[in-house]
């Protein structure tokens, strides 16, 4: 923690949109947990940013290390306890960052009890995704992380084909998309984002645990999208060889995944995924 900054204080918090939990981890002495509803939202370690917790926070930090080396400008909407605008900010010296986070009660919590203020060049606007990409300037994003959850569930007006031509407009021609998503039996919410993020990205691979990916299990899985083209031989090889052991889908493999599913188009009745509440233990 930043000098001066006050130990974190576990318990029950009202935020703008409900409540949430702060939970100590008692495997790591810096380590914080924040919940809402029983869900887990964000991991950080308040010594160690590098330290990433949850399986599909590895498999962003493993396309964003394949980026080229220096300094990003980044997007990040949907906020948390900022995971990984720590972890650029520790890997990448010099990086900036726009956080988009539309509960103000929530951005205060972490700036008071999980040290926000550590973060250097760190901005927060206090808007939806929707609203907060209109007002980014064209071409000004090196790296755009969509990570925005109503609970366990993406909200689908962020998954559309119109959002998703709003956020290539922000990016650079070198720029990476990196969309954290989660889905179930059957995988019809994956397919169809994956399908409207290729109608609008030339380059587009899809990383996640075997498991997830075939639809076996509920979990999140990672598209990575980009006007260039993204170093997929690299990335699969940082996939399998991680803890996560997960899989990296490009190419003729990914138009096999989609398997012909429709794109989200604004207006259209999309049933958005909800996990089974064993997933979390809410049962």
């Amino acid at each position: 923690m930043t000098r001066g900054a006050r130990e974190p204080m576990p318990g029950r918090y009202p935020v703008t949109f409900g409540e949430v939990e702060l939970l100590r981890d008692l495997d790591r002495q810096h380590g914080w947990m924040l919940s809402k509803d029983g869900v887990p939202q964000s991991y950080v370690d308040l010594e160690d940013p590098t330290y990433l917790d949850f399986e599909y926070v590895r498999l962003m930090a493993d396309v964003i290390d394949v980026l080229p080396d220096g300094p990003l400008t980044c997007v990040h909407v949907g906020g948390g306890a900022c995971t990984i605008p720590r972890y650029v900010a520790a890997t990448r010296p010099g990086s900036r960052h726009i956080v988009v986070e539309p509960d103000a009660a929530l951005v205060e919590l972490v700036r008071s009890q999980l040290d926000l203020r550590s973060v250097p060049k760190l901005k927060v606007r206090l808007q939806g995704g929707l609203e907060a990409i209109a007002g980014i300037w064209d071409d000004s994003t090196d790296l755009l992380v969509l990570d925005a959850f109503t609970g366990a569930t993406m909200p689908v007006e962020l998954a559309t084909a119109e959002y998703m031509a709003d956020l290539a407009r922000v990016l650079r021609p070198t720029g990476t998309l990196l969309i954290n998503l989660a889905d179930g039996k059957g995988l019809t919410f994956a397919r169809r984002l994956v399908a409207t993020v290729r109608g609008t990205f030339r380059h587009v691979a899809l990383l996640a645990d075997p498991g997830v990916m075939r639809g076996r299990r509920f979990g999140n899985l990672i598209v990575a999208a980009s006007p260039a083209e993204l170093p997929v031989d690299l990335l699969t090889r940082r996939a399998a060889g991680g803890l996560t052991q997960a899989r990296c889908v490009y190419g003729e493999a990914l138009t096999n995944f989609v398997a012909g599913a429709p794109p989200i188009r604004q207006g259209d009745a999309v049933l958005a995924p909800v996990p089974p509440p064993a997933v979390f233990g809410l049962e």
